[in-house]
Order: C-alpha cells, then sequence, then structure tokens
C-alpha cells in the first residue's frame, strides 16, 4: 500500500505539475549551478549541502544489509545461516551468522559470476537508473511549482508552501495527498532505517561480543534495538529539538559511517575471500577514492564541531 500511494503520487505530479523548460534546465542549466556552488556554500550553509549530498541515493549503511535480506529469504547459501525470526512465532537460534568461505572450484567460480552479475544488474537498474530518475524527478517537480517564488517558508516550513502551490497547479484535493504522500515517503523510509540500523547491530554483536551468548540471539538484539531506537526518538523529538536540525546531525554522521564502512569492505574483500571473488581492477582503486570522498567531509564536519560546537547544526 505504500509503494501504491508514492508510486501514484510521483505519476501524477510528474506527468501533471512539470513542465518542459524545467526538464530542460537540468542540462542547459547545471553548469551555471556547479559555477555558482559557492555562493550555495555560504547561502544554504555547508553542513545542509554536505547532508544532501549524504542522503542522496542509498546514502547511510543500507547497502550493508541487503546480504540480510538474502539470508532471511532463504536465497542461495542463506538458507543454511541462522537468520532473524520473530521472538514469538518464530524458532529462534541464537548462533553467530559467520557463515563459511568456500572452496575454490570451477562450480564456485560460475555460481559467483551468476550472482555476480544479477548483483550488478540489480544494482544499475535500482540504485543508479531509478534512484536517479526519481531525486532527478523530485528537483524538477521543486522546481516548476515553487521554484519560481519569493518568501518560500523557511526550514521544513517550505513543504506547506510547496503542498499549496501542488494544489492551486492540479487541484486542492492534491494539496492534502501530497501531504500524505510526503507521510508516506517519511515513514517507509524511518521504518527501513529503523530496520537496517538494527540489523546491522544484531549481526556485529552476535558475530564479536555476543557470539557465545545462548540467550542473545540475533533476533533478540535487533527487537532490543528497534524498541531503543523508537523510544530514544521519541524522547528526542519532546525535547523540542527543530527536526532539521536532527535532520542534518544525522545525515552529517552518515559520513562517518560511510568513510568507515567503505575502508573495511575493501580490506575484508581483499583479506578473506577467494581469490575469483575479490575485488580487482580498478574496482578496489575505486574503493579507496570512495572512501576518501567520504572522509573529506567526515574531517570538515569534525572541524565545525571543535570549532563552533552543537550551533554548526542550527
Amino acid at each position: 500500500m505504500l509503494v501504491i500511494i508514492i508510486l501514484a503520487f510521483m505519476a501524477l505530479a510528474i506527468f501533471i505539475a512539470t513542465d518542459l523548460p524545467a526538464w530542460a534546465g537540468v542540462v542547459t542549466e547545471a553548469p551555471q549551478g556547479i559555477a555558482n556552488l559557492p555562493s550555495y556554500w555560504q547561502e544554504l550553509g555547508a553542513l545542509s549541502l554536505l547532508a544532501a549530498l549524504s542522503f542522496a541515493g542509498a546514502g547511510g549503511a543500507n547497502n550493508l544489509v541487503q546480504s540480510d535480506y538474502v539470508r532471511d529469504k532463504g536465497m542461495g547459501m542463506g538458507i543454511h545461516i541462522p537468520n532473524i525470526v520473530s521472538p514469538i512465532t518464530g524458532e529462534e537460534v541464537a548462533a553467530p551468522s559467520l557463515g563459511y568461505v568456500p572452496p575454490d572450484t570451477e562450480e564456485n567460480r560460475r555460481r559467483w559470476k551468476g550472482w555476480w552479475k544479477v548483483a550488478n544488474q540489480e544494482h544499475l537498474i535500482t540504485f543508479w537508473a531509478i534512484g536517479a530518475l526519481l531525486l532527478v524527478s523530485l528537483c524538477v517537480l521543486v522546481f516548476s511549482s515553487i521554484g519560481g517564488q519569493e518568501n518560500i517558508g523557511t526550514d521544513l516550513a517550505f513543504v506547506e508552501d510547496w503542498a499549496a502551490a501542488m494544489g492551486e497547479r492540479i487541484a486542492p484535493w492534491f494539496a492534502q495527498f501530497f501531504l500524505i504522500a510526503g507521510f508516506v515517503m517519511l515513514l517507509s523510509t524511518n521504518i527501513g532505517i529503523m530496520d537496517y540500523v538494527a540489523r546491522l547491530t544484531g549481526d556485529s554483536l552476535k558475530v564479536t561480543l555476543l557470539r557465545d551468548s545462548e540467550f542473545w540471539s540475533e533476533s533478540k538484539i535487533y527487537v532490543t534495538v528497534v524498541w531503543i531506537l523508537a523510544v530514544g526518538g521519541s524522547v528526542l523529538v519532546w525535547t523540542g529539538i527543530e527536526p532539521i536540525v536532527l535532520l542534518t546531525m544525522s545525515a552529517a554522521g552518515g559520513f562517518f559511517v560511510m568513510a568507515a564502512y567503505s575502508t573495511l569492505l575493501n580490506w575484508l574483500n581483499r583479506r578473506y575471500l577467494p581469490e575469483y571473488a575479490r575485488l580487482k581492477g580498478w574496482r578496489s582503486p575505486v574503493m579507496v577514492f570512495v572512501a576518501l570522498f567520504y572522509l573529506l567531509p567526515t574531517l570538515y564536519v569534525t572541524y565545525l564541531l571543535v570549532t563552533q560546537g552543537m550551533s554548526a547544526f542550527a
């Protein structure tokens, strides 16, 4: 149902509320926008721009849990690894999800190449093609509806102005539909974030500190972390902190995470995987570049926190 609402909103909004000049501007005005980046840096703030960069596409750590979903669906060798189940209705296994390194055989090489081909195709279609299209489409939609207006609400208040503009451009009822679709998008995003943070935490703790525990299964850790996030997040909202500040803080923190896991993925891949499955050629240097790409904003955010404190996020 959530997916249907999001797709219906995108289809109606893009085909009705956008115009050809706005789409053409994606190409014709891009160089000018890049040239004006220093002024945007000053006007919008460094952390705001970096936060947008951090959140673009699948920013964060959600790519790290793709293997968890494969495991929990029993696909491939995942059927042989303990997975996350409901502590109420499922049978838990308090064993770490360590798996094993397959031997270097012709059959395993063939299977690896088949899986690698599917994985690349899935990422190309989902994360690059569809992700880029939706990102550009939303930018064009904003520009077509309220991009030329003045006195747009600041912070998150611009959402109300955007909804009103969409209602004027399409139909009065679409303003309400816009807000409902926005709520659904944010809700699905937050559910996904809580899910993958709990998965990563459960997996990390179960293969390290709680590896020998017979009580703490990965499922119990998962449920515990989800409730901690839910209660802790509610407390933060009740403190009265501006949502835009929390959003910027979480995005800036994403750089720390991505710089670390890019480095670890490269190291673990080249150290522990069989030779035929390791990163080769240009892929390993690209991973190094990606780690450095995320490390620089990480150092900059650290500098801002040291020099300006929490006011840097305001």
